[in-house]
């Protein structure tokens, strides 16, 4: 008998032994390792809502050692089955080891394979929203745990969440980072990170000081470099975001229309947009469209470093606001202009929670005069 045929018969009487304790599992060579065989619930990537015949693959040898621990995992796994206790994330097999056998660093890296995996739909968007949400925190953590070696891996969450500033908007994206990473990992915490995230909310932070349109347009003379007015033009004019700018289809606009589109590979997917004032794309020479060359290809750049250029031209140009000024004082001019919310919504990408939180408690006492006089106007107009 062949050292492999002894194996398979060792298998045999070991899934006898099994079958007569009603464990629900059996033991499975598959070439050169050990599999388990039996009713699990869905993987996580799986779109399967109830349990089904599954392999599990125990990354062990097919050995008489790889078998007598075999036989040990397979009656775990059957009283975690019974007890309704089984994850997936305890036996999934990534690039050769199990996640709870990895290294922190090898776990991270799991982490953000799988991360990737289930963003399929916006990979730009997915991978702006990593690099500012999620990598600042893992990284933390990683340093965390590798000064304070004494620290277990839920403790050195714990101090990471601890080393952000309570009640603030860091301590809180910090939790959400590593609650998904505690997800991923299977881990069960002490004290739910929901209660360290405190009660940060946009609505509690300072409105901005927007400028007037007055100032907007006096400010667009501060840059003489041709493509970066057209950046700030259309910025001003259509409220888009820094990195929107550079994802646009223009024909309408050249065409002599007023639309543009917000393409589909942006942060918050396509949508079309419409000027505020109209009047903006002629004075600002918006149907002359001409980009700087900045790098779009996402393959080896991201939304946030682009939006980042964008940014560091207004400093160049010692512009008196920041770039998404223009975009929120777009906002706050669209109410003036009584465009519905859920309109202007859309045409900004995000809900219309989000547009009113945001935007009407932006109204300030100027705002509101000039709405006043705005309806005043129209009154007198009628009459």
């Amino acid at each position: 008998m062949s050292e492999q045929q002894a194996i398979d018969a060792k298998i045999t009487q070991l899934n006898q032994r099994l079958k007569i304790a009603q464990l629900g599992v059996q033991i499975e060579r598959r070439g050169q390792k050990l599999s388990l065989r039996g009713t699990f619930p869905p993987r996580p990537d799986s779109e399967r809502l109830r349990s089904h015949q599954q392999r599990l693959s125990l990354n062990l040898p097919a050995t008489p050692a790889g078998l007598k621990q075999a036989e040990q995992e397979a009656k775990i796994i059957a009283a975690q089955l019974l007890q309704n206790t089984f994850s997936w994330r305890n036996y999934l097999i990534v690039n050769g080891d199990r996640l709870p056998q990895m290294d922190l660093p090898a776990k991270l890296q799991a982490f953000e394979q799988h991360y990737f995996a289930q963003s399929t739909s916006r990979p730009a968007s997915a991978r702006t929203t990593w690099e500012t949400a999620y990598a600042p925190y893992l990284r933390k953590l990683s340093a965390i745990a590798q000064s304070r070696s004494a620290l277990s891996l839920p403790e050195a969450i714990y101090a990471a969440v601890q080393s952000t500033k309570p009640n603030s908007r860091s301590r809180q994206i910090c939790c959400t980072a590593l609650n998904a990473l505690c997800e991923f990992l299977a881990i069960e915490l002490p004290t739910n990170l929901k209660q360290y995230a405190g009660n940060y909310s946009p609505n509690r932070t300072q409105a901005r000081s927007l400028p007037t349109d007055a100032e907007i347009i006096r400010a667009i003379d501060r840059i003489p470099n041709p493509a970066w007015r057209f950046v700030y033009g259309i910025m001003a004019a259509y409220g888009l975001r820094n990195h929107e700018v550079f994802f646009c289809d223009y024909r309408n606009l050249q065409q002599g229309k007023n639309s543009i589109e917000v393409l589909d590979t942006t942060k918050t997917g396509g949508h079309e947009v419409w000027p505020f004032y109209p009047e903006w794309i002629e004075q600002f020479d918006l149907r002359n469209v001409l980009l700087p060359a900045v790098n779009t290809d996402l393959n080896h750049t991201t939304l946030q470093r682009v939006g980042q250029q964008v940014s560091a031209q207004f400093r160049r140009y010692d512009l008196p606001f920041a770039p998404y000024n223009l975009r929120h004082a777009w906002a706050v001019r669209t109410i003036h202009f009584g465009l519905p919310d859920a309109v202007a919504a859309r045409m900004m990408g995000h809900s219309i929670a989000i547009h009113t939180q945001t935007y009407h408690r932006w109204l300030t006492r100027r705002d509101q005069q000039q709405a006043v006089e705005a309806v005043l106007q129209r009154r007198a107009a009628i009459e």
